[in-house]
């Protein structure tokens, strides 16, 4: 499956960013959706990522209650609805896919290309 990101940008801290994910070339339903994030000199982390069918969802702690993971099934998309954003989540943001029939999953191993996020204080 190929995944393209869109809607980084830059916020000040406290605001919101929505990202987005369109994926393709696959059956849609059948991959484990989520995202990962990589700050500069530091290993990518997990997230937040969504089971086939929406109905669950899993979260890092540093993003548990700020950050939203949904999918539209119907149109091939997955989103991060990024809210009270703060400096320490700057990054860059990865779409990522995962075709397995484990939940719950945090690592992929089908990636798009980054979104910047910076989020000024």
């Amino acid at each position: 499956v190929q995944l393209q990101a869109s809607g980084g940008g830059l916020v000040q801290a406290g605001g919101s960013l929505r990202l987005s994910c369109a994926a393709s070339g696959d059956t849609f339903v059948r991959y484990v959706m989520g995202w990962s994030r990589q700050a500069p000199g530091k290993e990518r982390e997990f997230v937040a990522a969504i089971s086939w069918r929406g109905g669950s969802t899993d979260y890092a702690d540093s993003v548990k209650g700020r950050f939203t993971i949904s999918r539209d099934n119907d149109k091939n998309m997955v989103y991060l609805q990024m809210n009270s954003l703060k400096p320490e989540d700057t990054a860059v943001y990865f779409c990522a896919a995962d075709r397995s029939s484990r939940w719950p999953r945090r690592d992929f191993n089908m990636w798009g290309q980054g979104t910047q996020v910076t989020v000024s204080s």
